[in-house]
């Protein structure tokens, strides 16, 4: 089981449905009228975290050497589609509001911040000691 929970993928599995129920969770509460679908959101975060995994787990395998640069260049290639995702909204007549704004990158930076701990706990395993 403990196994299962360090597998990269299902980690991010984990972190993002207990983000999108807290999400939600404050969503139904306020009230918040959201211009992005709140699991448009998610769907984009999850699966580019995922992207993201697999390009970090791929490099790593071929080139251990230059995994943190490829951390460096996924994210930007994710700031990027982010930029794409947001775009219609900032394009059209009926602009999205601050809180819409917040609605998207508030997980994006929290999504930043899981994959960074988590290539940083791939780059740098640490040794199991010997009792």
């Amino acid at each position: 089981m403990k196994n299962l929970f360090q597998n990269t993928y299902v980690s991010i599995l984990i972190f993002a449905l207990i983000i999108f129920l807290m999400h939600w969770g404050l969503d139904a509460v306020f009230s918040i009228i959201t211009y992005y679908s709140i699991s448009s959101i998610y769907l984009f975060h999850v699966l580019s975290a995922l992207a993201v995994a697999g390009i970090i787990q791929l490099v790593y395998a071929n080139s251990k050497d230059h995994a943190g640069f490829a951390f460096m260049g996924t994210s930007l290639l994710k700031m990027l589609a982010a930029i794409l995702f947001l775009l219609p909204g900032f394009l059209s007549d009926d602009k999205p509001s601050f809180a819409n704004i917040l609605n998207f990158f508030v997980p994006y930076f929290l999504f930043l911040i899981f994959e960074a701990v988590q290539v940083i706990k791939f780059i740098n395993p640490k040794e199991e000691s010997q009792e």
